[in-house]
């Protein structure tokens, strides 16, 4: 990768992923780890790959990253105060025609991508199941990738059973779909509907299915992974991840956490209190007696530097135990009242 960065002789000629490669390298780790927080999974991983390889840039190559990020973030800001022809004619003023045309051009490919379900927003269920369950199941993913989670989870509930599982293995595979397969889509389901209106909403991946089956009831939601395992195991057990982590502990009421500390081994638990936040410390804490938890506090004082991937194995066991309590009804997940997973 290093050799190839040296040989361009344009910015134009990176890729995506190159480009945001170059501007994290620029930021520096403290502003780009948080930048790169707000990115799925993937990207992520694409980015990271490609910084993995840079281990020479040509500065000539970095300037032009910058300066056309600078430009497309001011481009953006103009299109958000006057519209796209104000954008334009500043862009002229300002850069030229053909560099403003180059710039308006990524920026309105960029925004397209996302264009094409707003009119979804406040769609009452019921109502969206009655124009999309005769849908091809990957449309119906396409659809309900693009609804907030509790209506997309409520919309899944109302299809039909046999339909369920389908459309929520779609939905997990869905990354990069076509600009022109979502206006399609969107198009059809305009014409069967009063209300339009143009939109942008992030598409689905496993994260996203997790999110949908998380708001089901308790029952239906089993249901529905019971079924995608039969299928496909590997993303079941995925989307359980996802949907229950350790830091989601400090979600569960008193009583439940009391009990989740009767069946948890006292090493697991130190280990993995050692990666957790303040408040969840305070939470287990809390439910502990006062004798207990002060030595507990001693113990994770003289623990010391611990291996990561040791943490994460010791919340793994601690989760895996607070799911076993859930399916026996011991505890509930959802924190009491309607059954759902929190």
């Amino acid at each position: 990768m290093a050799e190839q960065v040296k040989k361009i002789e344009s910015v134009d000629d990176l890729t995506p992923y190159q480009k945001s490669a170059l501007l994290v390298i620029v930021l520096g780790e403290d502003y780009s780890s948080k930048v790169l927080s707000h990115l799925p999974k993937q990207e992520i991983e694409a980015i990271s790959k490609e910084i993995a390889f840079m281990k020479t840039v040509d500065p000539v190559i970095m300037r032009a990253v910058i300066d056309e990020f600078y430009k497309m973030l001011k481009a953006k800001e103009y299109i958000s105060a006057g519209g796209l022809e104000y954008a334009k004619d500043v862009l002229i003023k300002t850069l030229g025609p053909e560099e403003a045309r180059k710039i308006i051009d990524k920026l309105v490919k960029i925004m397209e991508s996302s264009y094409g379900f707003e009119y979804l927003e406040n769609i009452d269920p019921k109502q969206l199941v009655k124009f999309i369950q005769n849908e091809h199941p990957q449309t119906i993913a396409i659809i309900l990738s693009h609804l907030d989670q509790s209506t997309a989870s409520e919309v899944m509930s109302l299809l039909p059973k046999e339909l369920q599982a389908d459309v929520a293995l779609r939905v997990a595979s869905l990354e990069n779909v076509s600009p022109a397969i979502i206006k399609h889509v969107s198009e059809i389901l305009e014409s069967k509907m009063e209300n339009v209106s143009g939109s942008n909403v992030e598409l689905g991946g496993i994260r996203k299915v997790s999110e949908i089956i998380n708001r089901m009831g308790r029952v239906e939601s089993k249901a529905l992974i019971d079924a995608i395992a039969e299928n496909n195991p590997d993303l079941a057990s995925q989307i359980r991840d996802m949907m229950f982590v350790f830091d989601d502990i400090i979600k569960l009421n008193d009583s439940d956490m009391q009990e989740l500390l009767k069946h948890v081994d006292k090493k697991d638990l130190i280990m993995a209190m050692k990666g957790a936040s303040d408040e969840l410390k305070d939470k287990f804490f809390g439910n502990m007696s006062s004798r207990a938890a002060d030595t507990l506090k001693e113990e994770l004082e003289f623990l010391g530097a611990v291996k990561v991937k040791d943490v994460e194995k010791a919340q793994k066991i601690i989760v895996d135990v607070v799911r076993k309590l859930d399916e026996e009804g011991v505890i509930s997940i959802g924190g009491g009242g309607e059954e759902v997973l929190a």
